[in-house]
């Protein structure tokens, strides 16, 4: 679901993911945008728009969309309507053990998820970010590329941690914040804030995007 550069980078993972046997691959991309349709991208088509999944044969979906409010709504739409949700996981990737990693997450590139870490449904953990033990990852959360969270970390559900940002370990990032690219977060941040800054601070509140 998407066919912008995030569910072509999904795309790609899958599809390397396939040539070392993995039990799914990739047939194609939905898309709202009517210039996309009939293009393909990495050799996949664009079949058509979000609502057009129910005429076309599939096993499964990925809601490769990048900005979170919007991923959410569409995951639940259609978890509404009965649909399954596979995991796209490049295989270049380190998964530890007892990791659990929820239905329609994204493991990108070079990402490291040390054990006990539970990754929530539908979450990006984005090019060559590491996950460090016992984190705990809310369903539509962003971890950006190049973002360190330390061990027993907690990030709420919805929330955007930034390019190159770092959790330090023990703390928690509430439900639907934002922490801007490269900030290190050294105490708690409650939730619906945006925080930037080393370490980071609050600059504001906000409500969630609907």
């Amino acid at each position: 679901m998407g066919a912008g550069g995030h569910a072509q980078v999904m795309a790609d993972a899958l599809l390397r993911a396939a040539e070392r046997d993995a039990v799914i691959a990739p047939v194609g991309y939905l898309d709202d945008d009517p210039s996309l349709i009939g293009q393909n991208f990495l050799g996949l088509p664009v079949l058509g728009a979000l609502s057009d999944v129910n005429r076309i044969p599939h096993d499964a979906v990925i809601v490769a969309i990048g900005d979170n409010a919007t991923r959410q709504r569409i995951f639940e739409r259609l978890q509404s309507q009965g649909e399954h949700f596979a995991v796209a996981r490049h295989p270049h990737t380190v998964v530890g053990a007892g990791v659990s990693i929820g239905p329609g997450s994204m493991i990108c590139a070079g990402v490291v998820i040390n054990p006990g870490s539970v990754i929530g449904a539908n979450v990006i953990l984005n090019t060559a970010c590491t996950v460090d033990h016992h984190n705990r990852i809310g369903d539509h959360a962003h971890l950006a590329p190049g973002v360190h969270t330390g061990g027993d970390v907690t990030i709420g559900a919805g929330t955007l941690i930034g390019i190159g940002a770092t959790v330090m370990p023990q703390r928690r990032v509430g439900a639907w914040c934002i922490v801007g690219a490269g900030s290190l977060v050294h105490a708690d941040l409650p939730d619906n804030v945006m925080a930037i800054g080393i370490p980071a601070k609050v600059i504001r509140t906000h409500e969630k995007e609907r």
